[in-house]
């Protein structure tokens, strides 16, 4: 079994679609992972919240569930953290890296942000959002992790006493054989993390054919598509096929956004335009219960049958005004807060199929409702799976990074039409 350890919500539904499309059995727990029940798999996710808290809350929160995996029957891991590579300057991907080594017993790990399919890739060290070096792309403003940096193997080197080496493209280009025996000499000569350079899934590929046997593994998911291909092969599974059905069935649906991305914001807007919506104010209304308790009402107020939209996604000027009156963190933790509370809401008057766009506004949600763990299925989008939740309440939630997804996004979760 790979147990996977993933910095965020959102990036834990997306290293498990990732693994699941290779044919490998996937569940998914948040948080907590004691006494959850899941069916047999041959990949357990385990989503935390640690990509922004202290660097020891991080390692404590990793270590935790490498143990808890490990006592499941996992031999090999995968730690997830996002293909922008983000987090603060002293951390977190170094010192968690760090710990799994020592805890593990690993003698070396490869570092492999790219995921093409979402526009992230990498060459010659340098991580590319799209066309833009990641330095020069909006995360060089990201409010709690910028990145000012594109080099990677710097980025990682400041975060760790570890040697970092790089393998670039044209190694990897040559193919699993020529990348398994560059990692073997740069661990000889003295660098136990490599930087791997991809700019295709075909470079996934065979770099997770290349480490297909070691101890542990990071990445953003698309290497954990790769792996995950050579293991599937290795196993015996075949690809997984979409439309398995939806155990929920038609339900209640509602839409909870929080990310200011560019992309979330754009389909806020689209959702606006047809479905009933309504924003949260938190300067207006710097209370979460009480924010919480008004869009509640709200709700209570539309036609049955109705699926709305909850947001307090904003465009950066006024997110900047918004941080400026209340500070940063007060405004995010009154937001997220509130979402946690309208979430909790919402299930109590029946609305079963949740679409909750947001990082952090996803982990509240989950958060707020107690969801220990789930079952991965159909991706609404890539990246962006349904879950299936394996308590008595049976919700499908679908938790969508802030950039994931096109335009209708949204509109088509909360209406149960398949995404294009």
């Amino acid at each position: 079994m790979i147990g996977a350890i993933a910095d965020d919500f959102t990036g834990a539904t997306d290293v498990a679609v990732a693994f699941r499309r290779s044919g490998l059995r996937v569940a998914i727990v948040f948080g907590d992972q004691r006494d959850v029940a899941l069916p047999e798999s041959d990949v357990v996710v385990v989503a935390l919240k640690s990509r922004t808290v202290d660097p020891s809350e991080a390692v404590r929160q990793s270590l935790e569930a490498a143990a808890w995996l490990e006592a499941r029957g996992a031999s090999q891991f995968y730690f997830k953290y996002c293909s922008t590579f983000d987090s603060r300057a002293e951390g977190n991907i170094g010192p968690v890296s760090d710990a799994l080594m020592d805890a593990l017993g690993a003698t070396r790990a490869v570092f492999a942000p790219s995921s093409p399919e979402h526009l992230r890739t990498q060459y010659m060290g340098h991580l590319f959002v799209d066309r833009q070096l990641l330095s020069d792309s909006p995360m060089r403003h990201h409010p709690l992790t910028p990145m000012t940096n594109s080099f990677i193997p710097d980025v990682l080197a400041a975060q760790t006493t570890r040697s970092v080496g790089l393998i670039d493209h044209r190694t990897v280009r040559r193919g699993s054989t020529e990348i398994a025996a560059e990692l073997s000499s740069l661990q000889d000569g003295g660098h136990p993390y490599v930087v791997v350079d991809a700019v295709t899934d075909d470079d996934l590929a065979e770099i997770g054919r290349a480490v297909a046997s070691d101890r542990l593994v990071t990445g953003a998911a698309g290497l954990a598509g790769g792996l995950g291909a050579a293991i599937a092969r290795r196993i015996g599974r075949a690809e997984q096929a979409p439309g398995e059905g939806d155990p929920v069935g038609a339900v209640t649906a509602a839409a909870l956004a929080g990310s200011c991305s560019a992309r979330t914001l754009e389909q806020v807007a689209r959702m606006s335009a047809t479905h009933p919506s309504l924003r949260l104010d938190a300067v207006q209304t710097p209370d979460p219960e009480r924010l919480s308790a008004g869009a509640l009402r709200w709700y209570d107020a539309q036609s049955p049958g109705d699926a709305p939209l909850i947001y307090s996604s904003l465009p950066p000027e006024e997110l900047r005004r918004t941080q400026e009156i209340l500070g940063s963190e007060r405004a995010s933790s009154i937001l997220e807060t509130a979402m946690g509370l309208i979430a909790r809401g919402l299930v109590e008057r029946g609305v079963r199929r949740l679409v909750v766009a947001g990082g952090e506004t996803s982990g509240a949600v989950v958060t707020a409702l107690g969801i220990r763990g789930g079952v991965i299925g159909d991706e609404a989008a890539p990246g962006v799976p349904w879950i299936y939740t394996t308590d008595s309440r049976s919700l499908a939630l679908l938790l969508k990074s802030g950039n994931f997804g096109d335009p209708e996004l949204l509109t088509t979760a909360v209406e149960g039409r398949r995404h294009g």
